[in-house]
């Protein structure tokens, strides 16, 4: 992680209403430590294990990429070390499930563990129970001012993700348990990116929140993840698409373990930045008039409204139903408590930092996984290029989002405009990821609904 991550000054309340910069608190490392080291051993032991195990079935490709993820985790690691926790955790309950298999998938029938916490779809649903049950914590302890309240959501937002990744790490087992010729990294239909993208919000906003100290927006981005929910759970029951699929011949290649997930650090964090603009603009609006404050609660409306909408008359319309009545009242809460709310927030610069930090972050790596997009496509299709829907809605949200940030270098852009132009950034978003697939078809029509 890069030293201005680091280096950010936590301006905003902490759990325990503390004020200052997040450096030599313990969370993020200045020296390293035997801890350090061992980690980073373990991750070279684990590489070192995988390459002697299988490395007659890895190309030189993969493997390249195997041991490039050694020094890239071993540092970020050492830079956050609650990254280092969350790694041996997964790696332990991933490694715990593969082996109750005992290579064959029947047992994730038979034996307890793995049909009620281990298998991918049960660690998978524990992620979303967790993620709902946190958000929940969350707004307790916004609304009740509450540390206790906070920290419970802190803690199931750390759980989330680490069932989460774990219920990824068993899939892509099982995927191989399947067939040989089946298995692959769970990275390649709607259901699966859909589990990727909420983990890797949740994740980057544990990072932010440990940096700013501050608890109080997990109320808020925990919104998007929990939308992201929603759609699981309606897509994996009305769609059964939690079944492991062979892979279309398009998605056969070793690009795709790198560009889906470069491709959804953008797409989480440009959901995270929304998120914070509204929580910005929130409590910019907060002691003006019931429609003035309007415009921006309206605007999460819609966002949280476009879901049931869209979604209403493809199957289950009662369970859409309930979702727009739930979006109804949390919207309507806001509104209605929006000054004791926009108290309990950072201040706006934290706010504003947070929502740029962000976006840069968001936009870096997009810009990458667009450059190994356009590289993919000129291995499977012969060009780099062919303005196909796909391609040209990636191009959009990144111009969307140069501009974004050059009007605040260059220009100095700052306050409602900016976060107004962020949080209507997530439609644009919100459309390049889902609508796409669902509106428009092109070469990239294997991933629609």
């Amino acid at each position: 992680m890069s030293s201005t991550w680091i280096d950010a000054q936590g301006t905003g309340p902490g759990a325990g209403g503390e004020r200052g910069n997040p450096r030599g608190s313990g969370l993020f490392s200045k020296s390293v430590g035997w801890f350090d080291v061992l980690f980073a051993a373990l991750m070279a032991a684990a590489a070192g294990y995988v390459t002697h195990r299988y490395g007659q079935s890895i190309n030189y490709y993969e493997m390249g990429i195997l041991w490039a993820v050694v020094p890239v985790v071993s540092y970020m690691g050492y830079r956050w070390r609650s990254l280092q926790i969350l790694v041996l955790v997964v790696a332990a309950l991933s490694l715990l499930g593969v082996s109750s298999y005992a290579g064959d998938l029947q047992n994730g029938e038979k034996k307890f563990f793995l049909k009620y916490l281990l298998s991918s779809q049960s660690a998978i649903l524990w992620m979303g129970v967790m993620f709902v049950c946190a958000t929940v914590c969350y707004w307790l302890g916004l609304l009740g001012r509450s540390p206790t309240a906070s920290f419970v959501g802190t803690a199931l937002t750390w759980c989330a993700v680490g069932m989460g990744f774990t219920g990824m790490f068993v899939r892509w087992y099982e995927s191989y348990l399947i067939g040989a010729d089946v298995g692959h990294i769970p990275v390649s239909n709607l259901y699966e990116v859909f589990v990727l993208f909420s983990l890797i919000t949740g994740l980057f906003y544990l990072f932010y929140e440990q940096v700013y100290k501050t608890r109080q927006l997990g109320a808020f981005v925990l919104l998007v993840v929990v939308g992201a929910v929603g759609f699981l759970a309606w897509y994996g029951v009305e769609r059964q698409a939690y079944a492991i699929q062979p892979l279309v011949p398009a998605l056969q290649s070793w690009w795709m373990k790198i560009h889906v997930p470069a491709n959804f650090i953008g797409y989480g964090t440009f959901s995270l930045a929304a998120m914070v603009a509204f929580a910005y603009l929130l409590k910019v609006h907060a002691n003006t008039s019931s429609m003035k404050a309007l415009v921006p609660v309206g605007s999460l409306g819609v966002l949280m409204f476009i879901e049931p909408l869209v979604f209403h008359g493809k199957g289950i319309s009662v369970y859409w139903g309930m979702y727009f009545g739930i979006g109804c009242v949390i919207v309507g809460g806001i509104l209605l408590m929006r000054r004791r709310i926009a108290e309990a927030l950072p201040p706006l610069e934290t706010l504003d930092d947070l929502m740029y930090k962000s976006i840069a972050v968001g936009f870096a790596f997009f810009t990458v996984a667009t450059i190994l997009g356009a590289l993919w496509a000129a291995d499977a299709w012969g060009a780099y290029w062919q303005w196909d829907p796909k391609e040209t809605w990636a191009l959009v949200v990144w111009l969307n989002y140069a501009a974004w940030l050059h009007m605040r270098l260059v220009k100095g852009l700052r306050g409602n405009v900016a976060a107004y132009w962020a949080l209507v950034g997530l439609l644009v978003t919100g459309f390049a990821f889902l609508g796409v697939n669902m509106f428009l078809s092109g070469l990239h029509s294997y991933g629609e609904l």
